[in-house]
């Protein structure tokens, strides 16, 4: 019969701290998650501060990450006390309250003034904030041109109940007989009415907007092409060949529309010039660009790598309020003290973060030399564990590092990651990387002949006489990384 006993062995274990898996979180993220992550704390810990900046140095190298929204600005308002910063915004309101221009009476009239874009704050003073431009929305677009229309109330209502049925790409997908009974009208709009409201939108600008298909949207854009044969013909095309349009079949169009296939090909650019979502031309929202994390420059012929002083954050720790608390520090107060552990902790990780990202830059800068003196062709293979064992660390810390950062090169701004790939053995036994090849890949097609363009299998057969042995599927997957279109796709007629 089995006896339960009771034993105790002493095992090791690794586990990370919460501070060493703070500085984990921290190193993963991407330049605009860890600046709105900075932020976010800097709101809601009394610990941190926004450095004063000190000189041109500081407006030489503004806080970006910090000042790039309306929540950072009176943050770094709030920390300098509202008088060190110097905007082109805050200049123009000086010299209106110093009366440059004008006297007290003539200002209080300006600003009263409706067609001015500056209002008055409660205090009686100009804010920064509104001297920003606010961005128009589609509907808003849209409503103002219906509102010089002389139209009756009932026509500019079911107007405005179409207008705030599209949607961000411009298009109505909710079917008109719905919208006549959203409008609630007395008596109630019957088909035809919904549908010349449809038509009264479809002929604002942008030209396409209020369409019901791609279809549609492209035909509404169709009477600004000048030449009304290439009119006639594009609109034959669009009405019922899209199919052949989208699949690039110039052949079947030349058959179908008995037209010579030049003559098709050069409606067909025509056609693809036109914008499918009308919406996005107004209203849209902000690109977030990507911001490089390491900047690369060749300096008396040496490359050299340096943080971008646009995502360091000039932050600091509070050293007022943080010799306060120590001073008066009691057992209720543990809420406080947990601010300034993560103050410390954010500090010390920020730090961290950047001299990791910085060693490992430069490691591969150092062994990456060659691809940025002479472009793709001559990247070399590399891995993670080169670059971790070089700078002292994990291989799964380089990854951590090379994901979602960025580094400025005279080729452009690329992802870390793009420098490292596996190497692919030539003929005469030298190693290859993948980049190279791609590289090769990319100026094969783009010196390639366009009324006979090469397939996949002729680009292979053509790097194996250069003495690179690659699979088709390979150079297939290759070109799909590159963004080239298949070969039936790229095919012109001449």
């Amino acid at each position: 019969m089995p006896s339960m006993d009771l034993r105790a062995e002493h095992r090791q274990t690794q586990t990370l701290s919460p501070r060493l898996q703070h500085a984990v979180r921290l190193l993963q993220m991407s330049s605009l998650d860890f600046a709105a992550m900075l932020r976010d704390t800097l709101g809601r810990n009394p610990f941190l501060e926004v450095e004063d900046g000190e000189g041109a140095e500081a407006s030489e190298a503004p806080t970006a990450p910090l000042l790039d929204s309306p929540a950072g600005l009176d943050e770094a308002l709030s920390a300098d006390g509202g008088s060190d910063i110097a905007t082109p915004a805050a200049d123009a309101i000086a010299a209106v309250e110093e009366g440059v221009g004008g006297d007290r009476d003539d200002r209080d009239l300006w600003s009263a003034d409706g067609s001015s874009g500056a209002r008055r704050a409660e205090d009686g003073e100009f804010s920064a904030l509104d001297m920003m431009a606010v961005e128009t929305s589609l509907a808003q677009h849209l409503h103002g041109q219906l509102n010089v229309l002389p139209l009756s109330e009932r026509d500019l209502a079911l107007a405005r109940v179409v207008v705030e049925s599209l949607d961000d790409d411009g298009y109505l997908r909710t079917p008109l007989e719905e919208l006549a009974d959203i409008a609630g009208l007395e008596p109630a709009a019957d088909l035809e009415e919904m549908q010349i409201a449809l038509r009264r939108v479809q002929s604002l600008d942008p030209a396409g907007v209020g369409a019901r298909s791609v279809a549609e949207c492209l035909l509404l854009q169709l009477p600004a092409i000048d030449c009304p044969e290439t009119r006639s013909l594009a609109h034959a095309i669009v009405s019922d060949h899209l199919p052949a349009l989208a699949a690039r079949d110039v052949a079947a169009l030349s058959r179908q529309l008995g037209e010579p296939p030049a003559r098709v090909e050069a409606v067909c650019d025509r056609i693809r010039r036109l914008d499918p979502r009308p919406g996005w031309r107004v209203g849209s929202s902000q690109v977030p660009y990507v911001v490089p994390d390491v900047i690369v420059k060749k300096v008396r012929g040496q490359w050299t790598v340096q943080l971008n002083p646009a995502i360091v954050p000039k932050v600091r720790l509070n050293q007022v309020y943080a010799k306060l608390f120590q001073r008066h520090r009691t057992p209720g107060n543990a809420e406080l003290g947990a601010h300034l552990q993560e103050a410390r902790w954010t500090l010390r990780n920020v730090e961290q973060r950047f001299s990791t990202i910085l060693d490992v830059a430069e490691a591969i800068v150092r062994r990456q030399q060659a691809f940025l003196d002479y472009g793709p062709m001559a990247m070399k293979p590399l891995g993670l564990r080169e670059i971790a064992e070089e700078v002292g660390i994990h291989e799964s810390t380089v990854s951590r590092v090379t994901n979602n950062k960025y580094m400025a090169t005279p080729m452009g701004v690329l992802e870390l990651k793009y420098f490292f790939s596996r190497a692919m053995i030539s003929a005469n036994g030298s190693a290859c990387s993948g980049t190279a090849i791609r590289g090769l890949i990319k100026d094969i097609i783009e010196a390639e002949n366009p009324e006979a363009p090469l397939s996949d299998a002729e680009i292979t057969r053509q790097l194996a006489q250069q003495g690179l042995v690659v699979a088709r599927r390979t150079v297939t997957k290759y070109r799909q990384m590159l963004k080239i279109e298949a070969v039936d796709r790229r095919r012109r007629v001449a």
